[in-house]
């Protein structure tokens, strides 16, 4: 009998340390993102002032714009906290099937807005239309949209909301993540779009924000999220 009870109490003991230990471990991660929150709010107020102040060409917004708006802020993230999960979201071993993925989630969005443009009685581009030059310096910048979007809103922003929130439930966490897309892209949207056609914008994002959120928490690839991207911006210009 005796032998029984300092087993329990034993066992006890080790379950109390296990809770203990599982506390640290969520106060360490926490610790970790302090600068999460201020961070976001630094690059979303020097993003709208940019977009809001200047007017440089797409391109340049692309390539340059972003990588300092949102690409510097995660550098910066990562070498202050250590978090080094945001990285390897993009690690070389996960190309291949991000790519394929990417390439066939885009492909099913494509035929989507198609469908949708037949019934709105769009005009449908020929199919050659990737032969032009034009095409491509578009694809290039989607591509350089998709990369930097993917980045910060998603190997970044969903990775680190999920991991500081762990007692959240799911559809919480993507909910914030959404609501972090929409809020950085709102400006700029209603600054292009006046009207019912601003609102039908913000149900296309909301949507589309939600789709790759659900992808990324599957995938944790940010080579599917980037491909995708790209070719859901190509399809948006092409039919609407």
């Amino acid at each position: 009998m005796p032998s029984r009870r300092k087993r329990r109490l034993a066992t006890k003991s080790k379950s109390r340390a296990q809770t203990g230990s599982q506390k640290r471990s969520y106060g360490t991660k926490k610790a970790q993102h302090v600068a999460f929150f201020p961070l976001l709010i630094l690059s979303f107020v020097f993003w709208f002032i940019y977009r809001g102040v200047f007017q440089f060409p797409v391109f340049f917004d692309e390539l340059i714009g972003k990588a300092i708006f949102f690409g510097l802020p995660v550098w910066l993230y990562i070498l202050v906290s250590g978090y080094r999960e945001i990285a390897d979201t993009f690690a070389p071993y996960k190309m291949k099937r991000g790519l394929m993925m990417g390439i066939a989630i885009g492909g099913l969005y494509g035929f989507v807005a198609t469908f949708l443009a037949v019934l709105q009685s769009r005009a449908i581009y020929p199919s050659f239309a990737f032969l032009t030059n034009q095409f491509w310096l578009e694809f290039i910048q989607a591509l350089l949209t998709g990369f930097w979007e993917t980045l910060f809103f998603f190997s970044f922003v969903m990775l680190v909301i999920q991991n500081s929130f762990r007692n959240w439930s799911l559809l919480s966490k993507i909910l914030l993540v959404v609501l972090v897309f929409l809020v950085f892209h709102l400006p700029n949207t209603f600054l292009r779009f006046q009207g019912a056609d601003g609102w039908y914008q913000v149900i296309l994002l909301t949507l589309f924000a939600l789709g790759q959120s659900l992808l990324f928490l599957k995938e944790k690839n940010g080579y599917s999220l980037a491909i995708s991207h790209a070719l859901w911006g190509m399809v948006l210009m092409f039919h609407f």
